[in-house]
């Protein structure tokens, strides 16, 4: 049987023990990337959610961005009861998703697009995913929840091809990079780290939305 093309659409490909790891640790990340209709608007959209955190030495964060790297304003952000899990809401036509998982200084990064592929016949759209960037073993010489708290934010790991070559991240990502990077090593996160707060609560006319903005949705 061949073996299925790895695609990034669910997110960073973790072992089941990894999984259960972070589930037994409190840190819940979510990179399911949905396809949700607006019915006042009669429009498709998509809907990320920023979540994750850290308990000290391992950490797992999902944030999102646009299409060039910028940060993008959320929806809203969540006040969640336990820590380490949802800290906001992102509703866009296309987005730039990046999934990091942090053991010690070890990193793994995934940079996917979305975007949706219209159907016809006003059927509902399909979801197409874009590996951007994959970054396997990556290493951090930092304790960034720790000794080099003053650090986080401003740097990432560094990433090598398999025959130990240096991986060039692409420029426009170094940003959002950089707060997954925090994230991961957040411990006991309760906020957001690269989406922004809205600057209206909500939009009632559809023409008013624009990529990037906060606009009302309701599941399909």
């Amino acid at each position: 049987m061949p073996k299925q093309k790895f695609t990034g659409i669910a997110g960073l490909p973790l072992p089941r023990r990894a999984v259960r790891v972070l589930r037994e640790r409190g840190i819940f990340a979510h990179a399911i990337v949905s396809v949700e209709h607006q019915h006042l608007a009669e429009r498709y959209v998509l809907r990320g959610l920023e979540s994750g955190g850290s308990t000290g030495d391992i950490g797992r964060y999902v944030t999102f961005a646009g299409t060039d790297g910028q940060s993008l304003e959320c929806l809203h952000p969540v006040e969640s009861i336990a820590v380490n899990g949802l800290h906001a809401i992102v509703i866009v036509p296309e987005v730039v998703r990046v999934d990091m998982v942090r053991k010690g200084r070890t990193y793994e990064l995934l940079i996917t697009g979305h975007w949706l592929c219209s159907a016809e016949n006003g059927t509902r759209p399909r979801l197409e995913t874009e590996i951007l960037f994959r970054g396997v073993h990556g290493r951090l010489e930092l304790e960034l929840s720790r000794g080099d708290k003053a650090q986080a934010g401003k740097v990432i790991p560094s990433f090598y091809t398999f025959s130990g070559e240096p991986l060039t991240i692409p420029e426009k990502f170094t940003a959002v990079i950089r707060a997954a990077t925090h994230g991961v090593n957040c411990i006991g996160c309760t906020h957001s780290h690269y989406l922004r707060k809205s600057s209206a609560h909500q939009f009632t006319d559809a023409s008013s939305t624009r990529p990037g903005s906060a606009i009302e949705v309701q599941s399909a």
